[in-house]
């Protein structure tokens, strides 16, 4: 199954511009707490499978974690769900972090989905 991915500077460079794309934290609640990328939403990895059908279908969804692991593995769950409009960020937030962009705290029940 091929992951489709994008770096953080391209995704940066797509927001700048105005794009629709939805950003998926999928880490823990401890992790989310220490921040997110900003406009992004929280969907814990465990909950996936039971939320991946209130994906937004008309917009690509970036999904983030800590390093690109387990959103890489996420993507390719959701790939093979018919899902294909998932996007893995190549290094997660902290290949975000590296390059200064904002990170942001997370806003109170942030939870959900698009």
């Amino acid at each position: 199954m091929f992951v489709k991915e994008i770096d953080a500077a391209d995704l940066k460079a797509r927001l700048d511009a105005g794009e629709d794309i939805a950003l998926l934290d999928i880490r823990s609640d401890a992790e989310v707490a220490q921040g997110i990328l900003p406009k992004s939403e929280h969907l814990a990895m465990h909950l996936i499978p039971l939320r991946m059908h209130d994906l937004p279908k008309d917009k690509d969804v970036v999904l983030y974690c800590r390093s690109g692991a387990r959103s890489y593995h996420a993507c390719n769950f959701l790939g093979q769900q018919g899902v294909g409009n998932v996007i893995n960020l190549r290094g997660g937030i902290i290949a975000w972090a590296r390059l200064g962009y904002d990170i942001v705290a997370p806003a109170q029940k942030r939870t959900g989905v698009m």
